[in-house]
C-alpha cells in the first residue's frame, strides 16, 4: 500500500522555496567591452549572483519543486545527487532550507572550494574515482538509505518550464528588450545535464525567435561528437578539468536537435579565456565561462568578418573563486602540463583587434 505524502509539509516546503525565489532579484546581464568590433554587442548573463553562487541554483530549485510536486520528497527524505560540484552546492542550499539530509556523490577531483561550500550548507560529500561511477553509486545510496536520487542528468530538461515562468531564457530576452539588438543573433551555452540548452532551445522556438543556439563543449566531452554522429553516445578519454559542463556519456536531458552549431574547446583555451575575461570585466569567472567565451569569440569574429551586426549572449556560470586551488593555481596547471599561454595570447588579440586566430 502506498503511504500518502505529507501534503501539509509539502505545501510548506514549496512556500519556503517560492519565498526564497521572491527574495532573490534576477541575475544581471553584463556587457563585455569589444572596442575593436563595431555593431556587435556581447553580453554575459551573470549567474554567479544567485544565493548559492551559480547557474545551477535555477536547476536545483526546479528539481526540488519537481520532486515535491511528484510526491518523491517528504519531511524525512534523504536527498542524493550525482554532481561535479555546483549542482550539489545549490541542492545542499535548498536541502538545508527544508531541513533535509543531503549527500553529494562527486568525483574525487572536485575542487576543494566546492566541497567546502557543500559542507557549509550542511551537505555531505561521497566520493567516487571517476565521473562515470556517479550514477550507479547515487542510485545505490538512495536505495540503501530509502532516499531520493534527484538525478539531474535525467530530469533537468523536464523539471523547468521552458515556456516561461522566469526561466533563464525568458529572463535573457526580457533583459535584452531595450538593447540596440534586442533579439540575440546567437546564445552560447555549455551543457552538463543539457537542461539549460534544452530550456533555451525550446523557448527560442516557442517564441518564434531567429536566435541560433551554439554549444560550447570541452574537447573531452561526448556532446559535440554526438552532434556529428548520433551513434556516438560515450567517450572513454580522460575527463575535462572544466567542471560543470561536458560529459563522458550523452545524458538523457541533452536534446541535440535544439543545437544549431557547436565548438569543441580545449581545456587550456577555457582556462585562458576565463582568466582574460576576469581581467577585462573585473569579475572572477570559472572555467565553464571561459569555454563559453572561447566559442562566443569565434562567433563574434565571424560576424565581424562578414560585416554583420547583432548581439550575442552567453553565461557567466559561476565565480572563479570556486577554483582557486585548481584552474586559477599556476602550480596546479604545471603539475598537469596544461600550458595556457598561447590561448591567452589568442584571447587578448581578439579583444584588441576583433580577430580570432586560434593557436596552432
Amino acid at each position: 500500500m502506498n503511504i500518502p505524502c505529507n501534503r501539509s509539509w509539502v505545501s510548506t516546503a514549496i512556500q519556503i522555496i517560492e519565498a526564497d525565489f521572491n527574495r532573490s532579484s534576477d541575475t544581471h546581464l553584463l556587457t563585455v567591452p569589444l572596442p575593436a568590433v563595431s555593431g556587435i554587442a556581447l553580453y554575459l548573463k551573470d549567474e554567479s549572483t544567485h544565493p548559492s553562487g551559480s547557474l545551477k541554483h535555477r536547476l536545483a530549485r526546479s528539481l526540488f519543486l519537481y520532486g515535491l510536486c511528484n510526491g518523491w520528497i517528504g519531511p524525512s527524505t534523504t536527498i542524493i545527487e550525482a554532481s561535479s560540484g555546483s549542482t550539489a552546492v545549490s541542492e545542499a542550499y535548498f536541502a538545508r532550507m527544508l531541513g533535509l539530509r543531503f549527500i553529494a556523490v562527486m568525483p574525487r577531483s572536485t575542487s576543494a572550494e566546492k566541497i567546502a561550500q557543500i559542507a557549509f550548507y550542511g551537505g555531505e560529500s561521497h566520493f567516487v574515482d571517476s565521473p562515470a561511477e556517479m550514477y550507479t553509486e547515487s542510485a545505490r545510496l538512495a536505495a540503501e538509505l530509502g532516499g531520493h536520487y534527484m538525478d539531474q542528468f535525467t530530469y533537468a530538461e523536464r523539471a523547468t518550464d521552458w515556456r516561461g515562468n522566469n526561466n533563464i531564457a525568458e529572463s535573457i530576452f526580457s533583459q535584452m528588450a531595450h538593447e540596440e539588438h534586442p533579439v540575440p543573433s546567437w546564445i552560447v551555452v555549455g551543457a552538463g545535464t543539457g537542461g539549460t540548452s534544452a530550456t533555451l532551445g525550446r523557448y527560442i522556438r516557442y517564441r518564434r525567435m531567429p536566435t541560433r543556439l551554439c554549444l560550447a563543449d570541452p574537447e573531452a566531452s561526448v556532446f559535440h561528437r554526438h552532434l556529428m554522429d548520433r551513434n556516438v553516445c560515450t567517450v572513454s578519454c580522460a575527463p575535462s578539468v572544466v567542471e560543470g559542463i561536458g560529459r563522458p556519456r550523452c545524458e538523457p536531458s541533452f536534446v541535440p536537435d535544439l543545437i544549431d552549431h557547436a565548438y569543441a574547446v580545449p581545456d587550456a583555451a577555457s582556462i585562458a579565456a576565463a582568466r582574460v575575461l576576469s581581467r577585462r570585466i573585473g569579475r572572477s569567472c570559472g572555467g565553464s565561462t571561459g569555454t563559453n567565451l572561447w566559442a562566443a569569440a569565434q562567433i563574434t569574429a565571424g560576424m565581424a568578418q562578414r560585416r554583420e551586426k547583432g548581439s550575442i549572449v552567453t553565461l557567466l556560470c559561476d565565480s572563479g573563486d570556486r577554483y582557486r586551488s585548481t584552474l586559477l593555481d599556476d602550480a596546479w596547471l604545471r603539475e598537469r602540463k596544461i600550458d595556457i599561454r598561447a590561448a591567452e595570447d589568442t584571447m587578448e588579440r581578439f579583444f584588441e583587434s576583433g580577430v580570432f586566430s586560434p593557436p596552432v
